[in-house]
Protein backbone atom coordinates (compact mmCIF):
# COMPACT_ATOMS: atom_id res chain seq x y z
CA UNK A 1 0.00 0.00 0.00
CA UNK A 2 1.82 3.53 -1.06
CA UNK A 3 1.89 6.24 1.39
CA UNK A 4 -0.29 8.83 2.04
CA UNK A 5 -0.88 11.84 3.95
CA UNK A 6 -2.01 12.60 7.25
CA UNK A 7 -4.97 13.54 5.84
CA UNK A 8 -6.46 10.20 5.19
CA UNK A 9 -5.15 8.79 8.51
CA UNK A 10 -7.02 5.40 8.97
CA UNK A 11 -8.20 3.58 12.28
CA UNK A 12 -9.36 -0.25 11.73
CA UNK A 13 -11.50 -1.05 15.13
CA UNK A 14 -11.62 -4.83 15.82
CA UNK A 15 -13.96 -5.38 19.12
CA UNK A 16 -12.82 -8.52 20.69
CA UNK A 17 -14.28 -11.11 22.99
CA UNK A 18 -12.56 -14.64 23.49
CA UNK A 19 -10.14 -14.25 20.54
CA UNK A 20 -6.76 -14.91 22.40
CA UNK A 21 -5.96 -18.00 19.91
CA UNK A 22 -6.51 -15.75 16.45
CA UNK A 23 -6.02 -11.97 17.92
CA UNK A 24 -2.06 -11.69 17.43
CA UNK A 25 -2.41 -13.39 13.94
CA UNK A 26 -4.75 -10.89 12.55
CA UNK A 27 -3.06 -7.64 13.93
CA UNK A 28 0.31 -9.27 11.81
CA UNK A 29 -1.16 -9.80 8.56
CA UNK A 30 -2.96 -6.25 9.35
CA UNK A 31 0.42 -4.88 10.09
CA UNK A 32 1.92 -6.60 6.93
CA UNK A 33 -1.03 -5.44 4.56
CA UNK A 34 -1.56 -1.79 5.89
CA UNK A 35 1.55 -0.73 8.02
CA UNK A 36 0.63 2.66 8.75
CA UNK A 37 -3.04 2.13 9.73
CA UNK A 38 -3.54 2.68 13.54
CA UNK A 39 -5.42 0.08 14.77
CA UNK A 40 -7.55 0.41 18.06
CA UNK A 41 -8.64 -2.85 19.93
CA UNK A 42 -11.87 -2.81 22.26
CA UNK A 43 -12.09 -5.96 24.45
CA UNK A 44 -15.10 -6.77 26.22
CA UNK A 45 -13.14 -8.69 29.23
CA UNK A 46 -12.46 -11.86 27.10
CA UNK A 47 -12.12 -14.51 30.68
CA UNK A 48 -9.32 -16.35 27.56
CA UNK A 49 -6.96 -13.41 27.99
CA UNK A 50 -7.50 -11.78 25.21
CA UNK A 51 -7.41 -8.47 26.97
CA UNK A 52 -4.01 -9.48 28.35
CA UNK A 53 -2.91 -10.27 24.40
CA UNK A 54 -4.19 -6.77 23.51
CA UNK A 55 -1.83 -5.26 25.90
CA UNK A 56 1.14 -6.90 25.04
CA UNK A 57 0.89 -6.02 21.13
CA UNK A 58 -0.13 -2.20 22.17
CA UNK A 59 3.00 -2.33 23.99
CA UNK A 60 5.20 -3.47 21.44
CA UNK A 61 3.27 -1.39 18.65
CA UNK A 62 3.12 2.53 18.88
CA UNK A 63 0.21 2.57 16.31
CA UNK A 64 -2.08 0.80 18.78
CA UNK A 65 -4.07 0.67 21.64
CA UNK A 66 -6.71 -1.05 23.58
CA UNK A 67 -9.28 -0.57 25.35
CA UNK A 68 -11.08 -2.42 28.23
CA UNK A 69 -15.13 -2.88 28.83
CA UNK A 70 -16.38 -4.37 32.08
CA UNK A 71 -18.13 -7.14 29.94
CA UNK A 72 -19.69 -8.48 26.76
CA UNK A 73 -21.65 -5.29 25.88
CA UNK A 74 -21.98 -6.28 22.34
CA UNK A 75 -20.94 -5.94 18.93
CA UNK A 76 -22.62 -2.93 17.92
CA UNK A 77 -21.63 -0.65 21.02
CA UNK A 78 -17.99 -1.18 20.39
CA UNK A 79 -17.93 -0.35 16.95
CA UNK A 80 -20.16 3.16 18.50
CA UNK A 81 -17.64 3.53 20.90
CA UNK A 82 -14.64 3.43 18.69
CA UNK A 83 -15.83 5.49 16.03
CA UNK A 84 -16.80 8.34 18.60
CA UNK A 85 -12.69 7.50 19.36
CA UNK A 86 -12.46 7.80 15.36
CA UNK A 87 -14.15 11.07 15.43
CA UNK A 88 -12.61 12.64 17.71
CA UNK A 89 -9.15 12.09 16.74
CA UNK A 90 -9.58 13.31 13.47
CA UNK A 91 -9.50 9.87 11.06
CA UNK A 92 -10.46 10.17 7.57
CA UNK A 93 -11.37 6.27 7.16
CA UNK A 94 -12.72 4.78 9.56
CA UNK A 95 -12.50 0.47 9.26
CA UNK A 96 -14.64 -2.13 10.72
CA UNK A 97 -12.91 -5.54 10.55
CA UNK A 98 -13.35 -9.00 12.16
CA UNK A 99 -10.76 -10.15 14.78
CA UNK A 100 -10.83 -14.05 14.14
CA UNK A 101 -9.34 -13.90 10.40
CA UNK A 102 -12.41 -14.27 8.62
CA UNK A 103 -11.58 -10.92 7.04
CA UNK A 104 -8.26 -11.12 4.69
CA UNK A 105 -6.50 -8.00 6.18
CA UNK A 106 -4.65 -8.62 2.65
CA UNK A 107 -8.35 -7.30 0.76
CA UNK A 108 -8.55 -4.03 2.65
CA UNK A 109 -6.03 -2.11 0.61
CA UNK A 110 -8.95 -2.86 -2.30
CA UNK A 111 -11.81 -1.36 -0.06
CA UNK A 112 -9.56 1.38 0.78
CA UNK A 113 -9.31 1.99 -2.83
CA UNK A 114 -12.70 2.28 -3.55
CA UNK A 115 -13.27 4.82 -0.58
CA UNK A 116 -10.05 7.05 -2.34
CA UNK A 117 -12.06 7.31 -5.04
CA UNK A 118 -15.21 8.51 -3.42
CA UNK A 119 -17.29 6.06 -1.80
CA UNK A 120 -18.38 7.17 1.79
CA UNK A 121 -19.24 3.78 2.83
CA UNK A 122 -17.24 0.50 1.20
CA UNK A 123 -18.70 -3.03 2.10
CA UNK A 124 -16.88 -5.99 1.65
CA UNK A 125 -19.27 -8.30 -0.03
CA UNK A 126 -19.33 -11.92 -0.40
CA UNK A 127 -22.49 -11.67 -2.88
CA UNK A 128 -21.36 -9.92 -5.59
CA UNK A 129 -19.42 -11.61 -9.07
CA UNK A 130 -16.09 -12.11 -7.69
CA UNK A 131 -16.99 -12.46 -3.75
CA UNK A 132 -17.10 -16.00 -2.23
CA UNK A 133 -17.10 -18.22 1.36
CA UNK A 134 -14.62 -20.47 2.33
CA UNK A 135 -15.50 -23.42 5.01
CA UNK A 136 -19.17 -21.97 5.26
CA UNK A 137 -21.26 -25.72 5.68
CA UNK A 138 -24.57 -25.13 3.35
CA UNK A 139 -27.23 -23.89 6.16
CA UNK A 140 -24.81 -21.08 6.76
CA UNK A 141 -24.80 -19.70 3.33
CA UNK A 142 -28.42 -20.40 2.92
CA UNK A 143 -29.27 -18.41 6.96
CA UNK A 144 -26.76 -15.59 5.33
CA UNK A 145 -28.17 -15.46 1.51
CA UNK A 146 -31.95 -15.33 3.08
CA UNK A 147 -31.45 -12.91 6.20
CA UNK A 148 -30.16 -10.50 3.12
CA UNK A 149 -32.90 -10.94 0.67
CA UNK A 150 -35.06 -10.39 3.00
CA UNK A 151 -33.17 -7.25 4.25
CA UNK A 152 -32.94 -5.52 1.05
CA UNK A 153 -36.48 -6.63 0.92
CA UNK A 154 -37.95 -5.28 3.62
CA UNK A 155 -35.94 -2.08 3.86
CA UNK A 156 -36.12 -1.73 -0.24
CA UNK A 157 -31.97 -1.50 -0.46
CA UNK A 158 -30.23 -2.11 -2.94
CA UNK A 159 -27.20 -3.21 -1.12
CA UNK A 160 -26.02 -7.02 -2.10
CA UNK A 161 -24.19 -7.41 1.78
CA UNK A 162 -25.83 -5.40 3.89
CA UNK A 163 -24.74 -7.64 6.73
CA UNK A 164 -20.58 -7.60 5.90
CA UNK A 165 -18.79 -6.83 8.70
CA UNK A 166 -15.46 -5.35 6.60
CA UNK A 167 -16.30 -1.85 5.90
CA UNK A 168 -14.29 1.23 5.39
CA UNK A 169 -16.00 4.46 5.88
CA UNK A 170 -14.94 7.95 5.50
CA UNK A 171 -15.57 9.83 8.64
CA UNK A 172 -17.20 12.71 6.76
CA UNK A 173 -19.97 10.84 6.69
CA UNK A 174 -19.97 8.64 9.88
CA UNK A 175 -19.88 12.00 11.25
CA UNK A 176 -23.12 12.75 10.40
CA UNK A 177 -24.93 10.32 11.37
CA UNK A 178 -26.56 10.01 15.20
CA UNK A 179 -24.71 7.58 16.95
CA UNK A 180 -27.04 8.16 19.64
CA UNK A 181 -29.62 6.23 17.72
CA UNK A 182 -28.63 3.50 16.76
CA UNK A 183 -29.81 1.25 18.93
CA UNK A 184 -28.66 -2.38 17.55
CA UNK A 185 -26.38 -4.33 19.94
CA UNK A 186 -25.70 -7.35 17.75
CA UNK A 187 -25.18 -8.39 13.81
CA UNK A 188 -28.48 -6.06 13.41
CA UNK A 189 -25.92 -3.38 13.96
CA UNK A 190 -24.46 -3.60 10.26
CA UNK A 191 -27.67 -3.68 8.63
CA UNK A 192 -28.91 -0.81 10.74
CA UNK A 193 -25.63 1.39 10.28
CA UNK A 194 -25.58 0.85 6.13
CA UNK A 195 -28.78 1.59 5.79
CA UNK A 196 -28.82 4.57 7.75
CA UNK A 197 -25.98 5.47 5.29
CA UNK A 198 -28.13 4.95 2.05
CA UNK A 199 -31.24 6.48 3.51
CA UNK A 200 -28.77 9.65 3.97
CA UNK A 201 -27.65 9.51 0.31
CA UNK A 202 -24.13 8.51 0.95
CA UNK A 203 -21.96 6.86 -2.20
CA UNK A 204 -21.83 3.45 -1.24
CA UNK A 205 -19.63 0.74 -2.87
CA UNK A 206 -19.12 -2.79 -2.77
CA UNK A 207 -15.94 -4.62 -3.11
CA UNK A 208 -15.93 -8.54 -3.93
CA UNK A 209 -13.84 -10.22 -0.72
CA UNK A 210 -13.27 -13.60 0.21
CA UNK A 211 -14.95 -14.42 3.53
CA UNK A 212 -13.14 -18.07 5.13
CA UNK A 213 -14.65 -19.37 8.31
CA UNK A 214 -12.69 -18.88 12.02
CA UNK A 215 -9.98 -21.83 12.53
CA UNK A 216 -10.09 -20.73 16.62
CA UNK A 217 -12.47 -20.26 18.69
CA UNK A 218 -15.99 -20.28 18.57
CA UNK A 219 -18.84 -17.91 16.68
CA UNK A 220 -20.49 -15.62 17.91
CA UNK A 221 -23.21 -15.54 16.01
CA UNK A 222 -26.67 -16.91 18.06
CA UNK A 223 -30.14 -17.70 17.56
CA UNK A 224 -31.00 -15.07 20.00
CA UNK A 225 -28.48 -12.30 17.64
CA UNK A 226 -30.48 -13.47 14.41
CA UNK A 227 -33.97 -12.73 15.96
CA UNK A 228 -33.11 -9.49 16.97
CA UNK A 229 -32.07 -8.43 13.42
CA UNK A 230 -34.64 -10.01 12.23
CA UNK A 231 -37.00 -8.03 14.20
CA UNK A 232 -35.43 -4.82 13.77
CA UNK A 233 -35.25 -5.29 10.01
CA UNK A 234 -39.41 -6.68 10.00
CA UNK A 235 -40.20 -3.21 12.35
CA UNK A 236 -38.23 -0.89 10.41
CA UNK A 237 -39.65 -2.14 6.76
CA UNK A 238 -43.41 -1.57 8.52
CA UNK A 239 -42.57 1.78 10.19
CA UNK A 240 -40.74 2.12 6.16
CA UNK A 241 -44.43 1.36 4.78
CA UNK A 242 -46.86 2.24 7.05
CA UNK A 243 -45.13 4.62 8.95
CA UNK A 244 -42.13 6.81 7.96
CA UNK A 245 -42.32 9.36 10.47
CA UNK A 246 -42.08 6.81 13.15
CA UNK A 247 -38.16 5.77 11.64
CA UNK A 248 -35.21 6.98 13.57
CA UNK A 249 -33.74 9.84 12.24
CA UNK A 250 -30.72 9.09 10.49
CA UNK A 251 -29.04 12.37 10.37
CA UNK A 252 -27.21 14.14 13.78
CA UNK A 253 -28.30 17.82 14.26
CA UNK A 254 -25.66 19.47 12.60
CA UNK A 255 -23.50 22.70 14.59
CA UNK A 256 -24.32 25.82 12.82
CA UNK A 257 -20.82 26.72 11.38
CA UNK A 258 -20.01 23.14 9.80
CA UNK A 259 -19.98 22.20 6.66
CA UNK A 260 -21.97 18.88 5.64
CA UNK A 261 -20.22 16.42 4.15
CA UNK A 262 -19.78 16.13 0.03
Amino acid sequence: MREHGSDERMLVILPTFNEAGSLAATVSRLRAAAPTAEVLIIDDASPDGTGAIADALAAADPLLRVQHRPGKLGLGTAYVQGFRAALAGGYRYVVEMDSDGSHLPEQLPDLLAAARAGAGLVMGSRWIAGGRISGWPWHRRWISRTGTRVARLALRSRLHDITSGFRVIDARWLSRVDLARIGSHGYGFQVELAWTLERMGCPIAEVPITFVERRIGRSKMSLGIVLEALARVLTWGWQLRFAPSRLPRPVRPAAADETPAP
